[in-house]
């Protein structure tokens, strides 16, 4: 059996011209999951394909809901209604799509009748699902896990009450597997955050037509009696744009424009933390979207970045960014600490581990915590090494970039897994290795 080919990235100089990411994965699965229940058709334009979102879009087909795919991203969801999903013969598989696997029981629960069996790959088997088989059996749902992994089985059919629940750990999977569980319930429920989160799922019920009252760290959801959706826009993804927003950082001379960016409140983290460092990065031509998303250009330019504290309440809103954010303060002057984020050990990988092994290997000086790092940043270029990404797509594009920001470049193993969430990221890299046409 051959090994998959490792991917040498280069060093690079300067960063210069435009690009545009793949459309946002979390609004793509939210997409097709709430375009499922709605009544009547449901056009997606700028649908991010991925390997995690066509786990979701092969699950709403196994689920009785038909999905056109046409062309330049584009799909059209023929919705079967609130309670129209059908059980399969087989088990769902949600492959290696942790958004797949934490909301799509809180709309099962919900349906007239049918047992459901979600399952995945060797790494989906490893990811805690009790956090919401909790709460969909406080709401009266049949939910079982096994040994509080997967695979998870609902048994649909049970009248759902509206509760008040308090989340113990922020995570938008979790508030919006309650939330949707909430379409059902037989009066509000509401969902406490401890730290506010991402609001995608929110924001498309609510163009959907239901009707939920949001303040700081709340959400209530009242029932509706159905949902409709003509048609939405998926912007470019945050996370996707953030290895290029870290990498026009710290690489000198550099002046990029990344366009049509979705800048959700709840995914920009990093541009805060990276504003408090000293980084330069303008948003323009600032919009919203027919689906309720917030959207930008990123102009970002290099800076000269000094060291900062990461506090807990600001994880929720970089979490997916929090490995870059690491090698960002490698290149930083001065001490960064991280804290708050023991949600890492629970990814792809440890991301806690795998980011301090994958930096430490290129030359960086960091050491892990329970909850983050330690990073003593200097401000010049990494050794570069190679890097084992353990199967975990931000690690390898983690990898890349610190690549680009190396001295003698860094070998990335079996750079396959970014395939997970971002196809099209080693041919953006190699354009920009190119130059501008």
């Amino acid at each position: 059996m051959s090994l998959p080919s490792p991917w040498d990235v280069p060093p690079a100089g300067p960063l210069r011209g435009e690009l545009a990411v793949n459309g946002d994965k979390s609004v793509s699965h939210r997409a097709l999951l709430v375009g499922a229940v709605c009544d009547g058709p449901v056009r997606v334009r700028g649908f991010g394909a991925s390997a995690d979102t066509l786990a979701t879009l092969g699950a709403v087909r196994a689920l009785g809901v038909p999905v056109d795919e046409l062309r330049d991203g584009e799909l059209v969801v023929h919705g079967r209604g609130l309670r129209g999903l059908a059980a399969p013969d087989d088990v769902i598989d949600v492959q290696n799509a942790g958004t797949l696997l934490r909301l799509l029981p809180g709309l099962l629960a919900g349906q007239p009748r049918g047992r459901y069996t979600l399952d995945g790959d060797a790494s989906i088997r490893r990811r805690p699902v009790e956090r919401v088989a909790a709460p969909l059996r406080e709401m009266g749902a049949e939910v079982e896990s096994t040994d509080g992994r997967p695979p998870l089985h609902v048994r649909a059919g049970a009248a759902l009450r509206g509760i008040e629940y308090r989340l113990p750990v922020a995570s938008a999977q979790v508030k919006s597997c309650v939330l949707l569980a909430g379409l059902y319930g037989d009066g509000p429920t509401t969902v406490v955050e401890p730290t506010p989160t991402r609001d995608h799922t929110e924001r498309l019920l609510v163009a959907a037509g239901a009707k939920i009252d949001r303040r700081a760290g709340r959400a209530t959801i009242h029932p509706p009696t159905s949902l409709s959706l003509g048609s939405l826009e998926v912007p470019g993804d945050f996370s996707s744009a953030a290895p290029f927003v870290v990498a026009a950082t710290l690489l000198p001379e550099s002046l990029l424009l990344i366009r049509n960016v979705g800048v959700n409140p709840g995914r920009t983290g990093l541009l805060t933390v990276l504003e408090r460092m000293g980084g330069r990065v303008g948003l323009v031509n600032r919009r919203v979207t027919a689906g309720g998303e917030p959207v930008a250009d990123l102009e970002v330019r290099h800076a000269e970045l000094v060291a900062t504290e990461v506090e807990p309440e600001l994880v929720p809103a970089m979490v997916d960014e929090l490995p870059l954010l690491a090698l960002a303060a490698s290149a930083a002057r001065g001490r960064t600490t991280v804290r708050g984020a023991e949600e890492l050990a629970v990814k792809e990988s440890n991301r806690l581990e795998t980011t301090r092994d994958a930096l430490f290997a290129c030359g960086a000086h960091l050491d892990a915590t329970d909850d983050g790092w330690r990073i003593r940043g200097v401000p010049a270029r990494l050794r570069g090494g190679t890097v084992h990404p353990h199967g975990d797509h931000r690690i390898a594009m983690l990898g890349a970039v610190a690549g680009l920001w190396s001295e003698n470049g860094v070998r990335v193993l079996d750079p396959a897994s970014i395939e997970v969430s971002f196809p099209g990221f080693r041919d953006l890299v190699a354009a920009l290795l190119e130059g501008p046409a």
